[in-house]
This record gives C-alpha cells, sequence and structure tokens, in this order.
C-alpha cells in the first residue's frame, strides 16, 4: 500500500475552490440521501426474510447451486448457512441474477413442493418491501449479462459503498482538487473531474468485464486529480507525508515523480490481491488525469497556484548540497555549519542530524556535537531505525563528548524509555540509575523504572527486574508492575 498527501498547498479563500466543495456536497447529498434511504429499507425487507420462511426453502438450494456452478464464493456461502447466518447470504442470492430468474420461475421452489404456497406469499411480501434500485441502477455492471450503459461511467462516481469509503474519497478530493482547481478554472476542472471519471471507468470496464459485482466510488475521478496535481507541478519540489505499508515518513520531491509511484502502486495492489477494491479505476484516472493535463499545458498557460513547495525546503536543500560538497572537498568546519543550518530548518530529519552529528565529532568538545546529539535523542518516531540511530548516538556520545555527556534529567528518562522498548537493557538500567542520582524527584521516574522492569520481566530476566522492586515500593506501590514483582 502506498499513498502521499502534498503537505504545503494550501487553499487560498480570496478564490474558494467552490467547485470542489460543490463536489464534495454533491457526493454527500447522494450518499446520505437516496442511498441511505434505499439501505434502510433493504434491511427492513431483510428483516422480514430473515423471519419467514424463505431461508429454510431458497437458502440451501441457493449454496447448492453455488457449489454446482463452482462459484468462487461457495465455500464461504456453505460457512454462512452452517452458522445460520442469513442476511450475508441474501446479499449474495439477490446479485446472482441466473439463479434469481430461475427462482422466479418456479425452477427451485416448484408448485409441487408442499410449502409452494407460503413461499410464494412470503416471497411476494418480501418483494414488495424492496426499495427500488438506486444504487446498483446508477453504478457501472460487471456482470456477464450487463447491458451497455455509458451514463454509468459518470453516475458511478458519486456513489459510495459506505461512510469510510465516502470521507476517504472525500478528503483526497479535496487535498488535490482545490490546487487543480484554481490553475484550470471551474468549468475546465468540472469537464477534466468528468472525464477522469469516464476515463477510469473504461479501464475498470475492460479489466473487470464479466467478472461480477458493481464498480462505484469517486476514486477513480479523484485519482484523475492526483494525476493532474502531478503533471501540473512536474518538477517542483513538494513536501509530501507518504505512507508505504507500514512505514510512514515526510519527503521533499519532484511532484511528477509521484505519478510512476501512484501507477506502480496501483499494478501491484491489482496483481497481488486487490479483492474489492477496483485499482484498475484508479489506474485508468490516474492515466487520464496525466494526459488531460498535459493536453491542458501544451496547449494554453495555465495560471498555478502558488508554489506549493515554501522557501524552507529549498532552502534545506541548498544547505544539504552544501555540505556534501565541502564534506568531499575536507572542509568539515564549514560542512558541520551547513549540516547545522539545515537542521534548523528540518529539525526532524534523521538524515540531517546523523551527518551533523557524525561531522561534529571531529570537535568532541565543541557545542555542535553536544547539539546535534541532544537533537538526536529527541526525535518522536518509535520505529527501529529511529531507536538504533539513538541508541548508536548515545553510545558515541559518551564516548567521546569532552569533558562529559550533558545529559538533562528529561533526555535520561526518555532515552531510557526507548532503549528499554528495544531491549537494549544495559543501557537502559544505567540511565535508570543516573536519573535516580541526580534527579529523584523527576516527574517521569516511576513511570520510566516501572517500564523498565516491566521490559526486563517479558524479556525473561525476572531476577534483574526485581532489582528495581525498592525503588518501585517507594515511588509506585500501586503500579501494576510493582504488584506483579511483588508476588514472585
Amino acid at each position: 500500500m502506498f499513498y502521499a498527501i502534498p503537505l504545503e498547498s494550501r487553499p487560498t479563500w480570496r478564490n474558494p475552490p467552490w467547485m470542489t466543495v460543490l463536489l464534495i456536497l454533491v457526493n454527500m447529498l447522494v450518499f446520505w440521501g437516496p442511498q441511505r434511504a434505499e439501505d434502510k429499507a433493504e434491511q427492513r425487507a431483510a428483516q422480514f426474510y430473515v423471519q419467514s420462511v424463505l431461508p429454510k426453502l431458497e437458502l440451501p438450494p441457493f449454496v447448492a447451486w453455488l457449489q454446482e456452478t463452482r462459484s468462487a464464493n461457495a465455500p464461504a456461502a456453505r460457512r454462512l448457512l452452517a452458522r445460520g447466518e442469513f442476511e450475508p447470504l441474501l446479499e449474495g442470492l439477490q446479485q446472482e441474477k441466473v439463479f434469481l430468474k430461475k427462482l422466479h420461475g418456479d425452477a427451485v421452489i416448484t408448485p409441487a413442493h408442499p410449502q409452494y404456497a407460503q413461499w410464494k406469499r412470503d416471497r411476494q411480501q418480501y418483494e414488495a418491501q424492496l426499495p427500488a434500485p438506486f444504487t446498483t441502477r446508477w453504478s457501472q455492471d460487471h456482470n456477464k449479462d450487463a447491458a451497455f450503459e455509458p451514463w454509468t461511467w459518470i453516475t458511478s462516481a458519486f456513489l459510495h459503498g459506505s461512510t469510510g469509503h465516502l470521507l476517504g474519497n472525500m478528503l483526497f478530493l479535496f487535498l488535490f482538487g482545490f490546487s487543480v482547481e484554481l490553475a484550470l478554472g471551474r468549468g475546465l476542472y468540472l469537464s477534466f473531474y468528468l472525464l477522469g471519471a469516464v476515463g477510469a471507468s473504461a479501464l475498470a470496464a475492460w479489466a473487470y468485464a464479466g467478472k461480477g459485482s458493481y464498480g462505484l466510488g469517486a476514486s477513480g475521478a479523484v485519482s484523475a486529480l492526483m494525476g493532474m496535481y502531478a503533471v501540473m507541478y512536474r518538477l517542483r519540489r513538494i513536501r509530501f507525508f507518504y505512507q508505504l505499508f507500514f512505514y510512514f515518513n515526510y519527503v521533499t520531491a519532484p511532484a511528477l515523480i509521484l505519478l510512476p509511484a501512484w501507477i506502480a502502486n496501483e499494478l501491484l495492489q491489482h496483481f497481488v490481491g486487490g479483492q474489492g477494491i477496483a485499482y484498475m479505476a484508479h489506474l485508468g484516472g490516474l492515466l487520464t488525469g496525466a494526459l488531460l493535463m498535459a493536453a491542458a499545458m501544451r496547449w494554453r498557460r495555465l495560471q498555478l497556484p502558488e508554489a506549493p513547495a515554501s522557501k524552507t525546503p529549498d532552502a534545506f536543500a541548498q544547505h544539504v548540497a552544501s555540505a556534501r560538497r565541502l564534506a568531499g572537498e575536507m572542509k568539515f568546519e564549514a560542512a558541520c555549519a551547513e549540516w547545522r543550518a539545515a537542521a534548523q530548518l528540518q529539525p526532524d530529519d534523521a538524515d540531517t542530524l546523523r551527518a551533523w552529528f557524525n561531522t561534529a565529532k571531529l570537535w568532541p568538545a565543541g557545542d555542535d556535537f553536544h547539539r546535534a546529539a541532544h537533537r538526536i535523542f529527541r526525535l518522536k518516531p518509535q520505529d527501529p531505525a529511529t531507536l538504533e540511530l539513538q541508541h548508536a548516538s548515545y553510545k558515541t556520545y559518551l564516548d567521546h563528548a569532552k569533558p562529559g555527556a550533558r545529559l538533562k534529567p528529561d533526555d535520561m528518562a526518555r532515552l531510557a524509555r526507548r532503549f528499554t522498548r528495544a531491549q537494549q537493557f544495559t543501557d537502559a538500567e544505567r540511565l535508570c540509575q543516573a536519573l535516580l542520582k541526580t534527579a529523584p524527584e523527576h516527574p517521569d521516574l516511576a513511570d520510566t523504572l516501572s517500564l523498565c522492569a516491566n521490559g526486563l520481566m517479558q524479556a525473561g530476566r525476572r531476577e534483574q527486574a526485581l532489582g528495581w522492586l525498592p525503588h518501585l515500593l517507594r515511588l509506585a506501590p500501586e503500579d501494576m508492575v510493582t504488584r506483579m514483582l511483588q508476588k514472585g
């Protein structure tokens, strides 16, 4: 999974992005209006169905039919039937048009069946409670016998399957839409948005034809906006927040580089196992949006919004480049000054702090060495790479700092907790001992000792953890870890 969000774009209310706001409102009105009303009516009908004779008569033949036709849904349907979970089975039955045709033609429950009259009555009552189809009527139909209805390539972009589906799409619509709207103007922006939906649906129609289910959601059109955004800003450096599977961070990069990253992500998700998500619609939207924006920029000069990349990232890149150049020229003192300037602009950039610290290590008594170490110790992320950087820097700092390490009690407590999480218990305990001696009244002392003792117990070092019991009895006698140690 990969996504990236621009951080430094800001809407200007001198020229508000009214079309983006209108699109969001339309999507929300459709979902909480006719779609929600349809959903409630279907729930009432399903409740009647479950309480009627219909599940007993219809669902076993339905599951048998799935097995006979070797449907991929047959194993799950068989389990649902065994557990008596009738509503999910009913939802599946309602989507199987071939079986429904047999059911309505009396080929499943025949007139010779002893409960035929009761089945017929309950079936008619159930169908009378069903609302007129709305979501399926205006969604993109991927079933084998689906009629060609090209207008659904647009209408499906205003339908959503759940509240989370809607809100996620609307967030990305706003984040990317307002910048594209300000560049294109409202009329052209709306046209491109709808064409993006068409392009997304066209690729989805090709990729999912005959595979069943329905296509709906604004994500294809929103992907088109993402493609437009990347092409619009091209090589301009944009600061993004990104997530790659379970890793997330910030990066400043040319906007255009995100387009192949997004495309590769959609292809990977599609081939690796994207069940229930139309990744090909996303891909179609990205490609359509990129082509539309490239054409617009070729034939007319766009008035781009204020550069989303502020001066800070550009200045930061200049300092980094200068530091690397000076280090290559063996001018380490000047390089250290450049790393310091870069760290002031992006104080949470671990790579910059590491380079500043390693360069300043040449002057272990200098203020830069101490300041760089303290910046590293105060990094907030708790991922393994950050914890490893903090521990390695701590060891180096203790060995080289002149005339000695300058650790404040807050730093000691923070590092002790972090080293415990990294299972660096020797250094964690040393910091706890130092904190006891230098700041016995520190507000985080009890929590720090408790965490350290608990970490030792979790690692199977109970005897070592017991060494902290006297202090915990004094500082936190009611703490859970204290009670656990007393029991043992």
